[in-house]
């Protein structure tokens, strides 16, 4: 049988893996956030977490956070799963699970090594351009948009799909970087967005993480973090900018840092960051400085 909730809610995700015996679900970063919230409540309250040794958890729709990765392991005890495509390729590319070879590192090391968009799937073909675009072909692949020739014709160049993603080659696996559309150029400097919302994630006080480039007259555009805090947690714009520089090249760190009560998501949990990036660049006429 299968479980479907019409929201969601991490305590309702657990209460349904336990009573129905769930061993496979799937969501994206944020429902991963949720449920891992809803088991430290039940961890304090004394109440058991369900799952463990037992669930698989497929994450897919945006890259998930090293720390979120680890926390699946460490706290719940389940299996991550990392999948990546697009509606485009209907919609798997690339797969990353854990592997026999790994079982003697430590969990920080494996999160890391899952944190790997994965390697290609069955019939599906993945490289980077010169551009530093991932490109995919095969037969999940589709055959274009209806009735839009010429924006197939971009999408699709001598049988090979541009995604719109960058990213690199990790041997067999596929390092996705930031969708092309949303890296920060600071002085002229490519800034993953995130990889930034990476390092925050690893902040203790930080349940969720959005990193967009805003304008700025001197370096053209430079990066904005937009952070929900963990409930009962403090901290300020100036630590988390400090956190950060301990952690990578200084002008890829945030410049400012806004607190927010939540960041705005689709129903599936992904952060609509062209809604949050929008208010900074109202009056332009360009979304690039």
């Amino acid at each position: 049988p299968q479980v479907v909730l019409r929201k969601v809610d991490g305590e309702e995700i657990l209460a349904r893996i336990e009573a129905h015996g769930v061993t496979l679900l799937n969501g994206a970063p944020a429902v991963v956030a949720a449920i891992l919230d809803a088991a430290a409540a039940r961890k304090a309250e004394g109440r058991p977490i369900p799952g463990a040794g037992t669930v698989r958890m497929i994450v897919a729709g945006a890259p998930p956070p090293t720390a979120l990765i680890e926390r699946v392991e460490t706290d719940l005890g389940w299996e991550f799963i990392q999948i990546y495509g697009l509606t485009e390729t209907s919609p798997i590319l690339t797969m990353n699970r854990h592997r026999k070879e790994w079982d003697g590192l430590g969990a920080a090391e494996r999160a890391a090594l899952l944190n790997r968009a994965g390697a290609p799937v069955i019939g599906v073909r993945v490289k980077v351009d010169d551009e530093g675009e991932v490109l995919a072909r095969g037969n999940e692949v589709f055959e274009g948009y209806w009735e839009q020739p010429v924006e197939t014709a971009k999408a699709i160049v001598d049988g090979w799909f541009h995604t719109g993603d960058g990213g690199h080659m990790d041997g067999a696996y596929v390092v996705i970087a930031d969708r092309k559309k949303d890296v920060i150029i600071s002085g002229g400097e490519n800034v993953s967005s995130i990889e930034v919302e990476d390092a925050l994630f690893q902040h203790p006080a930080v349940v969720e993480a959005c990193v967009i480039g805003v304008p700025d007259e001197r370096w053209g555009e430079t990066v904005k973090a937009l952070v929900v805090l963990r409930e009962g947690q403090s901290v300020t714009e100036g630590d988390l900018i400090e956190f950060c520089r301990g952690r990578l090249a200084h002008f890829k760190c945030p410049t400012s840092v806004e607190f927010r009560t939540e960041l705005a998501r689709t129903a599936t949990g992904k952060l609509q960051k062209f809604k949050l990036r929008q208010p900074f660049w109202e009056g332009r006429e360009k979304l690039v400085n």
